[in-house]
């Protein structure tokens, strides 16, 4: 009985984080969870601080990473790069497409999806506005899909990289051979299917006459400062070292020395980031800390066992699909989070948490519940005034993340 209320319990938190009934942020329903199962003894409030503590590195890495962006996003350095790429586009719908993938590429790779869909995706609105764009669309979904398919190039690109493999992430030197072929297929196969969906809606012509303001100090500060930080994280891990601390430390630093270069209110960036993530993060590992007591953990862990044994290949597809599927019912986080756990215990060969966490980063193209990065992104969208509806974005997300999936595990092989 226990264990069925816990997993009840968990399933109305995620349905909740999902839904957001009342329109009450995600963060509440996974605190309440948490609360919830600790308040009626489902765990121990030890069990669930361990839980928390599981999730230290993840809040610090989620912590520098807010703080760049936002950083980035106060001195206009994401509406000055989208600028940038509409006047090179000089009047071409195509060569326009090409060039924003490409920053969102970059975005990713160094400053995480949930930055991408967080500032890129107002950037790049701004920018299509000023180019007098009547369909927007097409250069908007870049940011969604650019999001999840880049979001294994480095360690750094996805928070879910981290949970995946808990402490024992691989050094930068281990993850470039491994992941390095498999991001380029994704990105790759994304850009040309995205690009064939939306091929008619680009035959529109582009105003390149935009005034372009310089960009600030700060924005050159910014810029710096991102560089630095990408630096010391491709140090970081190259050598092994977890990537939360030295995250948090050089978006701090980075954020202190814009604000100080330009004079303003910390109040200004500190009130513009997203520090709801931090308690939705932090809820979902106290859940996924009580699903273990269920046992579920031990089960997948013994069915994945007895599957590697029998066919390591196949495991490595089914796992893969299996999780990505998950991710979009429950949300790739704790999709993600149990499924670290359950490779962990099973002692998983590499190629199939290569299959997994693929799945677990590249899945979410399929639904707007997938990952907290489309969810941003949705956020974002309906500040412009702008609405995309699930049922036409999983029109869309079956065919581009169908085939970029198919792809991608298929590089593992080479």
């Amino acid at each position: 009985m226990a264990d069925i209320v816990i997993w009840s319990i968990a399933f109305f938190s995620i349905l909740g984080i999902i839904l957001r009934p009342f329109k009450l942020p995600e963060a509440v329903w996974a605190i309440s969870g948490a609360l919830l199962l600790v308040l009626v003894r489902l765990i121990t409030l030890s069990e669930g601080i361990s839980g928390l503590v599981k999730g230290m590195d993840v809040y610090l890495f989620l912590t520098g990473m807010m703080l760049l962006a936002e950083t980035a996003r106060e001195e206009k350095l994401f509406d000055w790069l989208a600028i940038q790429a509409t006047r090179f586009s000089k009047g071409s719908s195509s060569r326009l497409f090409l060039l924003i993938y490409l920053v969102g590429i970059v975005v990713t790779a160094f400053l995480s999806n949930d930055a991408t869909a967080v500032v890129l995706t107002p950037a790049v609105a701004a920018a299509v506005k000023a180019a007098k764009v009547d369909k927007p669309l097409p250069y908007l979904l870049i940011c969604a899909f650019i999001a999840n398919a880049a979001s294994f190039v480095l360690p750094i690109s996805n928070p879910a990289n981290l949970v995946i493999y808990g402490n024992q992430l691989p050094s930068l030197l281990q993850w470039l051979p491994q992941y390095f072929l498999p991001s380029v297929v994704a990105i790759v196969v994304t850009f040309f299917v995205l690009r064939f969906t939306q091929r008619k809606k680009l035959l529109q012509k582009i105003e390149t006459n935009m005034a372009v303001s310089p960009l600030s100090t700060g924005g050159k500060t910014a810029l710096a400062g991102i560089g630095v930080t990408a630096g010391i994280l491709l140090t970081a891990s190259a050598l092994n070292i977890p990537l939360g601390l030295p995250t948090a430390v050089s978006g701090i630093l980075t954020s202190a020395i814009v604000i100080t270069r330009a004079r303003k209110n910390p109040w200004t960036i500190v009130k513009g980031v997203s520090w709801s993530v931090l308690p939705l993060v932090a809820g979902l590992f106290v859940l996924v800390e009580a699903l273990n007591k269920t046992g579920v953990i031990q089960l997948l862990s013994a069915a994945l066992r007895q599957s590697t044994e029998h066919s390591v290949a196949k495991t490595a597809w089914v796992g893969s699909a299996a999780v990505a599927l998950a991710g979009n019912l429950v949300n790739n986080l704790p999709a993600g989070l149990i499924a670290g756990n359950v490779l962990q215990a099973a002692h998983s060969p590499e190629i199939i948490k290569s299959a997994v966490l693929i799945g677990v980063d590249l899945g979410p193209n399929l639904s707007v519940t997938g990952s907290l990065a489309t969810i941003l992104w949705l956020v974002a969208l309906r500040r412009e005034g702008l609405e995309v509806s699930a049922w036409n974005f999983l029109k869309l997300g079956s065919v581009i993340m169908t085939i970029a999936l198919f792809f991608t595990i298929a590089a593992l092989w080479l």
